[in-house]
């Protein structure tokens, strides 16, 4: 077994964790067209409590937020129930989860949509790309801009679903502010063409970002139960240029964040499924020094590149995202080199219990306790 301090206990901020190892958010489809987890979802977040901490598939705060078919949600009472069965069990199997709280703005299409309206964005830019829908892919389309006088009322989504996830048991939350969803189409002004106050300068384009933050940390008695998950060098949905300052935008919000008190900032490290490699306009490690919590890298990581970050000090602690898909007991996989089981493409996203919560472990199926 590995004597690795990745796989050793930590503490992160009032939670002892089991080790450095965090379940990156991976969406996997599996909800019901109204947005509830289904029952054996217990089952694959019980098998993979081993993880010092959980962050949840992305769960949308409102039926606006929805993005993709078959996401589930946490503004209703049925998601909140199934939500709660989860935690449970996770608990039960001595694990963390916190939830990830999601409103996908532009990146979404009328069929996922209340009444088959248009997604919502700062402005009216159309994404590159196509749309998960329960028809199949169709091509993103120009979304409508907020009114000024709309986004309080997101603000108060937000604030509701920080509500519900304590309510359904969450250790935490982590606040979704990565991959050009909403909150980081307000933060670019590649996406954020708005003339009110809440575009032009930056001050502007991260205010709505900033009131979810104080929304959210209110919810939860401040900011030691609540982390960001941003993403400065993402293309997605294939776009560039990604900001006019890459350095200078997130520079700035990662300041303003720090007041809060945030357990953590969780930073995509390049393009997820994609590269590490970044531009020379993004620097993390300045994102690093900047912020006054614990710091979560994330990115095709390794143990032994994990072991080196740790080492030189560029992050606390590191989430693994498709490693988890195949492999529920990944540390322990981890600890002992095993190989890695690999889940076919296929098996991602839609679908039942097959290529989700039936990999069994090195040692045969992974039990869950209840």
């Amino acid at each position: 077994m590995s004597d690795s301090p990745i796989l050793q206990p930590v503490t992160l901020g009032d939670l002892t964790l089991k080790n450095r190892v965090v379940m990156a958010p991976l969406t996997r489809s599996r909800s019901s067209a109204d947005g509830v987890p289904p029952d054996f979802a217990g089952d694959y977040y019980g098998q993979r409590a081993s993880a010092g901490l959980i962050v949840s598939e992305a769960t949308n705060i409102s039926p606006q937020a929805v993005g993709y078919a078959f996401t589930p949600g946490i503004w209703s009472e049925a998601q909140v129930e199934a939500w709660s069965r989860i935690t449970r069990t996770v608990h039960a199997n001595d694990g963390l989860i916190f939830l990830q709280l999601w409103h996908t703005g532009r990146i979404s299409h009328p069929d996922v949509q209340p009444g088959g309206q248009l997604p919502v964005a700062p402005s009216a830019l159309a994404p590159k790309g196509t749309a998960f829908t329960a028809e199949g892919m169709k091509p993103h389309v120009t979304p409508r801009a907020l009114e000024t006088d709309e986004i309080p009322a997101i603000v108060e989504d937000y604030r509701r679903a920080a509500r519900n996830a304590k309510q359904a048991g969450f250790d935490g939350v982590e606040i979704h502010s990565a991959n050009n969803y909403l909150l980081e189409q307000f933060v670019r002004d590649s996406t954020n063409r708005r003339t009110d106050r809440y575009g032009g300068l930056i001050e502007n384009r991260l205010r709505f970002p900033l009131e979810v933050v104080r929304a959210v940390t209110g919810e939860w008695g401040g900011g030691h139960r609540v982390g960001i998950r941003l993403s400065p060098a993402t293309t997605q949905p294939g776009e560039t240029p990604l900001d006019s300052d890459p350095r200078a935008t997130y520079g700035a919000y990662v300041d303003a964040l720090s007041p809060f008190g945030l357990l953590y900032i969780h930073t995509i490290e390049g393009v997820t499924q994609q590269t590490r490699d970044v531009p020379d306009s993004v620097d993390f490690d300045d994102l690093r020094r900047r912020f006054k919590g614990a710091y979560i890298g994330n990115n095709q990581l390794t143990l032994e590149l994990a072991e080196k970050e740790l080492a030189e000090g560029r992050a606390d602690l590191f989430s693994f995202g498709r490693p988890y898909l195949a492999n529920p007991d990944l540390v322990h996989r981890l600890a002992t080199g095993a190989p890695l089981a690999e889940a076919p493409k296929a098996t991602w996203y839609g679908g039942g219990a097959n290529g989700y919560s039936d990999w069994p472990g090195m040692n045969g199926p992974v039990p869950v306790r209840r």
